[in-house]
């Protein structure tokens, strides 16, 4: 189980970059590299994933119960060379006073030796107290590497080692300079993500070129061989679906591409054979007896989007007749009347009666917690931790809609519901995870197959 964990002293010190990149690294020399990703997020594990060649998995304290974590952790190794946890935040950040679900103590609780990602950016000498302090805050978490990164030239990388070297015990596994390579474009929830960049795969061999020359792998592999988490048994039965399965159409391109890796696993077992589109690109659904339209970027492609007028009436026309439809977040606001970012509006789907305004600010970001309504068609959860992340807000929103959820936790649609229902469609913004205490996925699955009587 040889692996490590990349944390940082805070956010924006290079940690997605610097991952992906010793997951090209290590890939090219021949390795099998399974990423994973602390904490929701879509965009990571999409260049991670890349990176790799291997799904990279979510390991989330809010939405995951501890032993969960354990189990998908240790299933998700089996078969790799060296696994790669790509912290968020700083190590010792998280939403409580104890840092239960700090990076920290995921590290703490999977046995990983963290490896601190330094901006040194402006540092000479205060590089000593911060690592002291890092180290002195919590002895029971191994700090066994230091990489510098964002490294001003030959001379800088001399003072910050001859710095280290003398007052910390901390070995540096490296030293990565200010490369343009190494950057990838930001905008308002993070990384630009790889699907939407034509020379993704060029972009990541070339990082891990500059890695592999600037970061000593053998010393890197040396400390994940002292990750010795071992992989917790599955203790869950996996019941087999119900009769043949039932296809589900999901929206994939560069406008829509946030799916978690473990969510599309649990709607194959439960019965589900995944069929991908493009809203952008096609002009017809494939043949399908559900719809799944996920998150993604509408806005930026608001006017690709409401070119394609064939894939907007196929979307409408399988809504009316009843085909059941699960949208979240990016999907929500692609159902609506129009959206407007920037300047540019696109007349959308037209199915949820609001119009979608873009906002320079978060109108709704970090954990949610739902409770279901008697309107939600498919239920089964008590409570639901779920997240949302959105810069978008609905305006104008019709009279009598039914919503699926009342928000206990988060900003939803209104700041107290979430979920719009109609005939058997569901969207909504906040992004659900098929965990052990929402199993939404077979859910979805088993509402397809009564509405439809898919496989009967």
């Amino acid at each position: 189980m040889a692996h490590f964990y990349i944390s940082a002293a805070h956010k924006s010190s290079g940690k997605t970059s610097l991952s992906l990149a010793l997951c090209a690294a290590f890939r090219q020399r021949g390795l099998v590299v399974q990423p994973f990703k602390k904490g929701p997020d879509y965009i990571d594990p999409l260049w991670l994933s890349q990176a790799s060649g291997r799904a990279c998995y979510n390991l989330d304290f809010y939405t995951m119960q501890r032993d969960e974590i354990g189990q998908l952790f240790g299933g998700a190794m089996q078969g790799a060379d060296l696994g790669i946890i790509e912290g968020n935040k700083g190590l010792y950040d998280g939403l409580d006073l104890e840092g239960s679900n700090s990076n920290a103590a995921l590290a703490a609780q999977l046995d990983s030796p963290v490896v601190l990602v330094l901006d040194t950016q402006g540092m000479t000498r205060g590089v000593a107290p911060l690592i002291l302090g890092y180290q002195a805050f919590d002895t029971k978490i191994r700090i066994e590497g230091i990489i510098l990164n964002k490294v001003g030239g030959a001379r800088h990388e001399s003072k910050l080692r001859q710095v280290i070297e003398h007052y910390t015990d901390v070995p540096v596994l490296g030293a990565v300079q200010r490369h343009p390579d190494m950057h990838i474009a930001e905008r308002h929830l993070g990384l630009v993500p790889s699907n939407e960049l034509a020379q993704s795969q060029s972009r990541i061999e070339r990082m891990g070129r500059i890695v592999a020359d600037e970061v000593d792998l053998d010393a890197l592999l040396a400390v994940a061989a002292s990750g010795a988490a071992p992989p917790a048994p599955l203790t869950e039965p996996v019941s087999s679906p119900d009769g043949p399965p039932v296809r589900i159409a999901y929206a994939r391109d560069a406008a829509f591409g946030f799916y978690y890796a473990s969510d599309l696993e649990a709607l194959t077992r439960a019965g589900a054979e995944l069929l991908p589109f493009s809203p952008l690109h096609d002009a017809a659904l494939p043949e399908a007896d559900g719809l799944f339209i996920g998150g993604g970027f509408p806005e930026t492609h608001v006017e690709a989007l409401a070119r394609n007028t064939a894939m907007a009436a196929a979307i409408r026309a399988f809504v009316e007749r009843g085909g059941p439809v699960y949208a979240e977040c990016g999907g929500l606001m692609y159902l609506c009347r129009q959206l407007t970012w920037k300047g540019k509006q696109g007349k959308m789907l037209g199915i949820v009666p609001a119009d979608v305004v873009m906002h320079e600010r978060p109108q709704g970001r970090g954990y949610v917690r739902l409770a279901e309504t008697d309107s939600h068609p498919w239920p089964g959860g008590s409570e639901i931790a779920a997240h949302e992340f959105h810069y978008s807000a609905l305006e104008n929103l019709g009279q009598g809609v039914d919503f699926a959820y009342r928000v206990l936790r988060g900003q939803g649609i209104d700041g107290r519901h979430d979920g719009i229902r109609y005939r058997n469609l569901l969207a909504s913004y906040a992004h659900l995870r098929d965990t052990r205490g929402n199993h939404w996925a077979s859910r979805f699955v088993a509402f397809v197959r009564r509405v439809t009587g898919a496989g009967e």
